[in-house]
């Protein structure tokens, strides 16, 4: 006699997730087989579900868990009946045939986990990126019609497939036009990611990881820039002061005079960033590295503009974000890193608002500049990273002052830039060359005796030409 029933395991794991065991019960013994499925709250299993519903409705991916233990089930009993031929069952027998044919985890299960996790954590830009995917993955399950996509089958044929779907991708920022191809790029780096956090967590193992095989990579663009021409007619540009497009321009010429501090970074910048020796110190939001840069007399001109008596030091430097607001309590990057995710969420809401912002005006700014350029306030970096090469700086010191990592990633961001090597080998191809100046005999050939003897006189000094009168005369 056999009976098999799904649990739950009361003690949370490290993720703070609850793992569904299968109860075997042979003879009277019982042994656990654990699974993949794994649910955030106790009260989300139903052991005494009808229709095979252990995982209840309101549960994302209920359908698809739902799914992975009908089919565990479905291979235990086979397995039962395949070991009950061959002589006694014992639940260790049982256990251990199961484990070696065990039913592959959800990967887009895992996936979604992983995203809310990132969400959690505050990485507002990141989960949205993961969602994308995710819908992407989700909308190529349903029309390959496979009920869901396995850790198992994260295969280089399926990775081939879902290349090809991204091709007919339609893109929603750009009604009409398919997605870019460095965008399938970023859709392929996330999945690349999860694949090797799945195999880091041990619900795939290191040799099945298809990107071992499949490889994409997308087309290299040519990054937007400034000339120095067209930086001076924006500085030049006159707008009434105190207008809003007046202060935009304010910050795009701010981010350009710090070497093209980041919108994100600019909007969160507080008085105490300025230093009283006339520099501005901050901590990056992308990777926490300190930058501590001279203002220049541009930039402390600016910076004029907002300051008044009554700033605290903690109050906010440009009038964008609000002094009041709860996430403003929040001042060093250790404070926000420390943040409610609900409140981390707002600050990054106001944050992409502002951003969204000072980029429509900056747009009315080109056109008034006559600028073909997309100007945003990203543009601010390029502007400043071009005309520092223009201006020779040596890429070690670009570098530094953009806040990249390694010398690798700025030489990459020059490369769009960096036309002077090409530049000298263009004009050492085609420098013309001087004309040759004629020969003696080329400039006598053809003339008569009286022209070809005042040519050669022409080429005399007055003494050489009486010393050939003088041996004529002899």
């Amino acid at each position: 006699m056999v009976t098999f029933r799904f649990e739950l395991n009361g003690r949370p794991t490290k993720n703070k997730t609850y793992v569904v065991y299968l109860r075997v019960t042979v003879g009277g013994k019982r042994k656990l087989i654990k699974t993949m499925v794994e649910i955030t709250r106790p009260s989300d299993f139903n052991a005494k579900c009808k229709s095979e519903n252990w995982i209840r409705g309101g549960v994302r991916d209920a359908k698809v868990l739902n799914a992975q233990l009908a089919d565990i089930l479905a291979k235990a009993k086979e397995t039962y009946k395949e070991l009950d031929k061959e002589g006694e069952v014992t639940t260790v027998a049982l256990a251990k045939e199961m484990n070696t044919e065990a039913v592959s985890p959800s990967f887009l299960a895992f996936a979604r986990e992983r995203a809310q996790m990132i969400y959690d954590n505050g990485g507002w830009r990141n989960w949205r990126k993961y969602c994308g995917l995710i819908n992407k993955m989700d909308a190529f399950r349903k029309k390959r019609r496979m009920a869901d996509i396995t850790v198992a089958d994260m295969t280089v044929e399926l990775l081939t497939r879902f290349d090809n779907f991204l091709h007919k991708w339609e893109n929603e920022r750009e009604p009409g036009k398919l997605l870019h191809p460095n965008t399938i790029e970023v859709q392929f780096n996330i999945l690349r990611t999860l694949v090797h956090r799945a195999i880091e967590v041990g619900i795939m193992e290191a040799s099945k990881d298809p990107f071992l095989v499949f490889k994409y990579k997308g087309v290299k663009t040519t990054k937007e820039k400034l000339s120095d021409t067209e930086m001076e007619r924006i500085i030049a540009l006159e707008l009434e002061e105190g207008s809003l497009i007046w202060h935009c321009k304010n910050y795009f010429l701010f981010s350009y005079y710090c070497a093209g501090i980041r919108a994100a970074d600019l909007i969160q910048l507080r008085w105490r960033n300025v230093t009283e020796n006339g520099r501005l110190h901050y901590q990056m939001g992308k990777n926490h590295k300190d930058r501590d840069l001279l203002l220049v007399d541009q930039a402390l001109d600016i910076l004029r503009y907002y300051h008044n008596d009554d700033v605290k030091q903690d109050d906010y430097i440009f009038p964008l974000l609000d002094n009041d607001a709860p996430f403003a309590k929040f001042v060093t990057q250790a404070d926000k890193d420390r943040m409610k995710p609900e409140l981390r969420h707002q600050l990054y809401q106001q944050i992409s608002a502002k951003n969204a912002l000072i980029n429509k005006y900056l747009k009315k700014i080109a056109e008034k500049a006559e600028i073909t350029t997309n100007l945003t306030m990203h543009i601010s970096r390029h502007a400043f990273a071009h005309i520092a090469q223009e201006a020779g700086a040596e890429s070690s010191a670009i570098k530094n002052i953009l806040g990249h990592s390694n010398l690798a990633t700025t030489e990459r961001y020059m490369g769009s830039f960096d036309t002077s090597k090409t530049d000298n080998t263009l004009r050492t191809l085609f420098k013309k060359k001087p004309t040759p100046k004629p020969q003696a005999e080329d400039i006598l050939n053809g003339l008569s005796k009286e022209e070809q003897a005042i040519a050669l006189l022409k080429g005399m000094s007055p003494e050489q030409i009486m010393a050939v009168i003088s041996a004529i005369n002899k």
